[in-house]
């Protein structure tokens, strides 16, 4: 006997979430859609949707937007009227209580784009790379009210190449995501996968991101730093104290008899470099602020000032 067509409530806010949402759309029913409130952006704070509302309403897809789904009574009410048999969330932005996890016959499932149980919490690809990992991946988890500690559907690795950044490895991450997903659901809804509890052994948690973890700080390695730049781009992006600008890609250039100080600034391969603890960490490409993005030669034509000369062999 065929089966009926999976019915979907998604949840999910930025873009990342968007790929997930139109493999849902393309695979399944959507019937409504939950995401984020509307918020002011750029320097005129017109308000903006997100990316996942843009993307439901161009399918026509019912929205609803509550500031605090927890507190919500007639943003509950919409999602059971709904009768959705599952809700999938991608990225929504806010904690689901165990009251709504409830709703749905067949769960909330979620897309997290780390191996768990390693890097539960908000911001799983940029300390990934942080921690100079190797793998990545995705992982499809049956929600419960912990934080990303439910019970396991399906799990893809993804490598992290050397020079991939935070941007380019979400991208890749959220169409894998979106692959599993569509695959797994069915196989879900028709019993035909139990949910596998996860290991206690290998457990990490990462945080929020905010705006100073950009900040470079020049008492780390050299290796730590260019996993930071990777890291936080596109935001909040590394930069230094004193100088408005964003460094994009660097590369070190290690000297273990350099008994220079950490902080200074001079100038390696005609491109600008700063001591950190361990070797120099030379700025391939710059942007300055309110510019486009220029290599290190280019930004040096306008402000060599603001750098030393270098005795140091590049």
């Amino acid at each position: 006997m065929e089966m009926k067509p999976i019915k979907v409530v998604f949840m999910g806010s930025p873009a990342f979430s968007v790929p997930i949402l139109q493999w849902l759309i393309d695979s399944f029913e959507v019937v409504g859609v939950v995401t984020q409130p509307d918020r002011p952006k750029g320097r005129g704070k017109k308000m903006e949707a997100s990316p996942v509302k843009e993307a439901a309403l161009q399918a026509d897809i019912a929205v609803i937007q509550p500031a605090r789904l927890r507190r919500d009574e007639q943003a509950k009410q919409r999602l059971t009227d709904w009768k959705a048999d599952v809700f999938v969330v991608a990225a929504f932005g806010q904690i689901l209580p165990q009251d709504i996890l409830n709703i749905p016959p067949m769960g909330c499932i979620n897309v997290h784009t780390s191996l768990l149980p390693r890097w539960r919490g908000a911001s799983p690809i940029q300390s990934a790379i942080l921690a100079g990992d190797e793998i990545s991946g995705v992982t499809i988890m049956k929600m419960d009210a912990g934080m990303d500690t439910g019970p396991i559907l399906a799990q893809q690795t993804y490598p992290i190449e050397s020079d991939i950044t935070a941007g380019e490895l979400e991208q890749a991450l959220a169409y894998l995501g979106a692959d599993l997903l569509v695959k797994v659901l069915p196989n879900y809804a028709a019993g035909e996968i139990t949910p596998v509890p996860q290991s206690e052994e290998g457990v990490t948690y990462c945080s929020l991101i905010k705006k100073e973890d950009g900040l470079l700080n020049v008492e780390h390695p050299v290796e730590f730093l260019i996993n930071q730049i990777r890291a936080y781009q596109p935001w909040p992006g590394v930069f230094l104290p004193d100088i408005p600008m964003k460094i994009l890609h660097a590369h070190g250039s290690a000297d273990s008899e350099d008994a220079t100080e950490p902080g200074t600034r001079t100038i390696i391969e005609g491109k600008p470099a700063v001591r950190c603890e361990d070797g120099w960490l030379v700025f391939d490409e710059v942007q300055p602020a309110g510019k486009k993005p220029m290599s290190g030669e280019d930004y040096l034509r306008g402000n060599r000032e603001r750098w030393l000369p270098s005795t140091v062999e590049g």
